[in-house]
């Protein structure tokens, strides 16, 4: 791989920690279970969107960008992270978010994400649940571009091929750190969604022969929709990167069994998980993306399909600032939990 010759801004913590989660091992008697924790990249709580900021916002800079234009949903971290990073270059951030969920929660709709999303200096902007996001990008830009403004869109999530140059640079820092440890990683797992995460990996991974398979839990469309997303997205990473053809149809995979009553909703499931991690080891996952692929992780160990004697890495994309606009589901979730 030749991301050396991309531009980057280096803020990111990394590498991050990997992690061995002792006390879950022993709580699902099965394979033994690895942390990656992307929860931990720094800028506004961290998370996995500050990997992709990296190579978006030095092309931005590149490009000569004064404003930032980006969406996701209300609690959105990648929204929040690009807050964090425009605050950090002294660039104007303008946030689009769609209502996906309904929620007329106060706290769903100020605080978590959207309060650091303004604590950050960013002026956000709603947008009612099915919009065009990309079309209400492009008309934001061309009313700030009409005031002079030299304007640069960030795809929800980050996830285009320069986004996910991110996450093909994770596979080799990840790698890098099994090898150390004398680690082989029979399974890696992560959150999918907007799929430039996954994408990434996934070309990272091939283009190094690391033989690793990824897992990716669906927090949102269905299977089919979900993994011919992140492989369109993983072919153009690898003709960036100079290996076109290295990621085939097949290794693409995509669980969206855990999706839930949609978007945004966690399930009992995804509520457990969030009270499992926080009470055996004190991580903190959110109620959107992390806490859905963690719930699809658990229940792999609990049905067999991680065995014991198994290395399995868990990708933490992080997101626990969402937990805040949660309160009132997660309180509930905790009267009745039982772990620990």
């Amino acid at each position: 791989m030749h991301l050396a010759r991309f531009p980057r801004i280096f803020l990111a913590h990394l590498p991050t920690p990997l992690e061995r989660l002792e006390r879950l091992s022993r709580e699902l008697g099965g394979p033994d279970i690895w942390i990656k924790r992307d929860d931990c990249t720094g800028l506004s709580t961290g998370g996995n969107k500050t990997r992709k900021l990296e190579f978006l916002m030095a092309e931005a800079v590149a490009q000569g960008a004064d404003t930032i234009i980006t969406q996701g949903a209300t609690q959105s971290n990648h929204t929040r992270q690009t807050a964090a990073f425009a605050a950090k270059l002294g660039i104007a951030c303008y946030i689009l978010l769609e209502d996906r969920t309904g929620s007329n929660d106060p706290n769903y709709n100020s605080n978590g994400n959207v309060l650091l999303d303004h604590l950050h200096g960013a002026t956000t902007e709603k947008r009612p649940g099915g919009s065009d996001m990309q079309a209400e990008m492009e008309m934001v830009a061309d009313r700030l571009r009409a005031t002079g403004r030299n304007v640069y869109i960030i795809p929800g999530g980050g996830s285009n091929p320069t986004g996910a140059l991110g996450y093909a640079n994770c596979a080799y820092e990840l790698v890098g750190q099994a090898n150390d440890r004398g680690l082989i990683i029979d399974h890696l797992v992560t959150a999918t969604g907007s799929a430039g995460t996954q994408a990434g990996l996934i070309t990272g991974l091939k283009a190094i022969n690391a033989q690793i398979p990824l897992s990716g839990m669906g927090v949102r469309a269905p299977k089919d929709k979900q993994e011919e997303s992140v492989f369109n997205l993983a072919e153009r990473t690898a003709e960036k990167l100079g290996c076109p053809g290295v990621v085939k149809r097949d290794d693409v995979v995509a669980d969206c069994s855990y999706v839930g009553a949609g978007y945004g909703v966690p399930g009992p499931d995804t509520l457990e998980a969030i009270a499992i991690f926080a009470k055996l080891e004190g991580i903190l996952l959110d109620p959107v993306y992390s806490g859905k692929a963690a719930a699809g992780l658990i229940d792999y160990c609990r049905k067999g399909r991680f065995k014991a004697g198994e290395q399995v890495v868990f990708l933490h994309t992080g997101g626990s600032a969402a937990l805040f606009g949660y309160d009132a589901v997660i309180s509930k979730a905790l009267a009745t939990a039982t772990v620990g």
